[in-house]
């Protein structure tokens, strides 16, 4: 049976009185698996509120390093930190913040050879890069593998999310269901190209990272065949309904799709 120390039942308090997650949910938090893609914008916020929940594993992916450019928005890292990599620096800071945690980093570009082996420990999976072929990829590597994954993009003062339940391929909806594949080169503007506020990508990833806690606990709603969109300047929330696509070419009726695909990287931030 497993015993909370003193220090943990001080830690997680919060938690623990409320009924929808009590001692067997923080227990189960503490047991799960997490692995986050990008440890920038939306990855930053995720990852810090999933080791302040308690989440046991967080793997964290990332290729880059910290520059000067990062740290409007990118809370994990600061300025002592510009020219280290950026899985380190994120290490080091959740371990600051909570010694339950283990960090797991991949210091890495993700591809068709090392996704899968990758992504295949963890409960659950999120999306917190900026481009059209690595996003491809995560979702085909969870189609696969069966995964829950958990995507979200920004650009400007807009965010959206979604959820992708793989562990149900009949009724969940795939990330090709909206977009079946990358758009041209140079079509879609990045960040770098179009800016960011940086306080969206804090919204959004805090957003990704309650998706996965309740999808660790099967508690609520998850975002699944939904698309929640919001607009900061308005402050305005909505959610679309996005369905299965019966045509799609990785989870339809008749799919094209059975095994990795790798496009040219071209830097976007959209969903």
């Amino acid at each position: 049976m497993f015993q909370f120390t003193e220090e943990q039942i001080r830690r997680y308090a919060r938690h623990i009185i409320l009924p929808e997650v009590g001692g067997k949910g923080q227990e189960k938090l503490l047991k799960s698996k997490v692995l986050v893609v990008g440890a920038g914008g939306l990855g930053s916020p995720s990852i810090y509120y999933l080791a302040a929940a308690g989440v046991g594993t967080i793997g964290i992916v990332d290729f880059d390093v910290v520059d000067y450019s990062n740290l409007q928005r990118q809370i994990l890292h600061n300025t002592e930190r510009v020219g280290i990599p950026k899985v380190e620096s994120a290490r080091m800071t959740v371990e600051s913040l909570n010694p339950d945690v283990k960090v797991i980093t991949y210091n890495a570009t993700l591809n068709k050879s090392n996704i899968l082996d990758i992504v295949r420990d963890y409960d659950v999976v999120l999306d917190g890069t900026d481009n059209f072929p690595t996003r491809f990829l995560i979702n085909d590597a969870c189609y696969f593998l069966g995964k829950p994954l958990v995507s979200a993009a920004m650009l400007r003062f807009e965010g959206q999310a979604s959820v992708f339940d793989f562990r149900d391929k009949e009724h969940s909806p795939c990330y090709r269901c909206l977009y079946p594949e990358p758009p041209p080169p140079g079509l879609v503007p990045s960040c770098q190209e179009a800016g960011i506020l940086g306080s969206i990508g804090g919204i959004m990833g805090c957003i990704q990272a309650t998706e996965a806690i309740k999808l660790l606990l099967g508690i609520g709603e998850p975002l699944v065949g939904k698309l929640l969109i919001m607009d900061a300047l308005s402050m305005d929330f909505r959610k679309v309904r996005l369905r299965k696509d019966p045509g799609c070419p990785l989870c339809g009726e008749n799919p094209r799709i059975k095994e990795l695909v790798e496009y040219q990287q071209v830097c976007d931030a959209r969903f």
